[in-house]
């Protein structure tokens, strides 16, 4: 009887922990727009005003977001749109166009989007357009309602926007700006960029129209702030079923917030990155560590997750190479020494290699060459040597020019850690010049 009763308290217990970690799943992974936007007030009233002036009062306005990756861009203007259609006037009324840099890479693929977003394919048909000035106003005029006065408010996201300045003749840009400023149907255009001189790739032409405002997101919180926010993100709402499990997680979470490991982890993140998108990565790693016989966080977890988080990809990838990979990395380490970084070709590494095995036969097998080509060609498929120039068709292989994309500390590093590794091959990557 006892053993079926504490079977169903493991399964009421094992329910709401996924509840839990699915809860804070959400939120680290997605951005719910339930999170906080911390130290962005001033940033949100101003680009709030500013839609609402375009979708309430139909004035049309042009903004640039800019703030480096993980500064809160894309939360700062899905919490004012949120806002906005939350308005019940506007929620009927506006519509937005969603485009992003890297998706539409030239403008008659933005277009096609645009026609999408703004339901209008059957609108458009078969009709042919002189230009894309034409089409695009087509658009509008389509949305224009019964009495030419008013018509639907239109708000264009353009992410990664620096990325639209590289089309050609940066038409997109010109005709939205253009219209922007005329006052045609009312369009907001807004334009998320992490980069700085962005007003420096705008044409002439488009920079008179664009209204030049900027909003400039920096994570300007300090570190009291930073562990205010990790602990916000960790604790659970109060509308969880077992509000016995929810308390005991939360006291958790305010002891680990004055913990002294966990403050030095948070530290060393707060110093490297301030952006939460950091934090959250850390957060999510320990988070994955909670099971039904370990269900709160722990100092301990945090310290894991911190490990996994800086941890070196490329010395990761060298603990999976076969000896012989370890031999030409160690021989491509020796030429940049006695070189001084000028690049190698394979035959510089291979001659190196067989000085090494006839040194020391008993301890290394003598590969035949084609055998170290294929090895040598690995290393390039994983990216730990890369060539100089383009590969050409006629080129012999051998003698292509390369250069190693690690350094030495990784080397070593990769070297301590790696499993079975040969005493003599060691030696061999700790020996100075004059033994070679």
């Amino acid at each position: 009887m006892n053993s079926r009763k504490s079977k169903s308290n493991n399964l009421i217990h094992a329910e709401c922990l996924s509840k839990v970690q699915r809860i804070l799943r959400e939120r680290f992974c997605h951005q719910s727009l339930h999170t906080n936007l911390y130290g962005l007030q001033a940033q949100y009233k101003h680009l709030i005003e500013l839609l609402k002036r375009t979708a309430i009062h139909g004035e049309s306005n042009s903004v640039l977001i800019i703030g480096p990756r993980g500064s809160g861009k894309t939360t700062l203007i899905n919490h004012a749109l949120k806002e906005l259609m939350d308005i019940e006037e506007v929620n009927e009324n506006v519509l937005q166009v969603h485009l992003n840099g890297l998706l539409q890479i030239n403008d008659k693929i933005a277009l096609k989007e645009i026609t999408r977003q703004l339901n209008l394919e059957n609108v458009v048909g078969d009709k042919v357009f002189g230009s894309f000035a034409e089409n695009l106003s087509f658009l509008l005029e389509a949305l224009k309602k019964g009495d030419r006065t008013s018509s639907c408010p239109v708000i264009f996201i353009l992410d990664e926007f620096d990325l639209f300045a590289h089309h050609k003749n940066q038409t997109l840009l010109y005709n939205l700006f253009d219209i922007s400023q005329s006052a045609q149907t009312p369009v907001a255009v807004i334009g998320l960029t992490c980069r700085l001189d962005i007003l420096e790739l705008l044409e002439k032409r488009v920079k008179s129209r664009f209204s030049h405002r900027q909003i400039h997101l920096m994570n300007s919180f300090g570190f009291p702030q930073y562990v205010k926010i990790f602990k916000e993100e960790l604790l659970l709402p109060e509308e969880i079923s077992d509000k016995h499990f929810a308390e005991k997680w939360n006291e958790n979470v305010q002891c680990l917030s004055e913990d002294t490991s966990v403050r030095e982890v948070l530290q060393k993140h707060f110093n490297i990155s301030k952006n939460l998108r950091s934090l959250h990565t850390l957060l999510m790693l320990a988070l994955s560590r909670v099971t039904v016989s370990h269900p709160f966080l722990t100092a301990a977890d945090f310290m894991e997750a911190n490990q996994l988080c800086s941890m070196d990809s490329k010395a990761n990838i060298v603990h999976g190479l076969s000896v012989l990979e370890i031999c030409l990395i160690i021989a491509m380490k020796h030429l940049n020494d006695i070189y001084e970084e000028e690049p190698f070709n394979f035959q510089m590494v291979y001659n190196e290699f067989q000085k090494f095995v006839q040194r020391k036969a008993h301890s290394v097998y003598n590969f035949e060459k084609p055998v170290v080509m294929k090895a040598f060609e690995h290393l390039q498929q994983l990216e730990l040597i890369k060539p100089m120039e383009r590969t050409s068709v006629n080129s012999q292989r051998e003698y292509q020019l390369m250069k190693l994309l690690l350094d030495n500390t990784q080397i070593m590093n990769a070297l301590q850690k790696y499993p079975n590794c040969p005493t003599d091959v060691r030696q061999w990557a700790t020996s100075s010049l004059s033994w070679l």
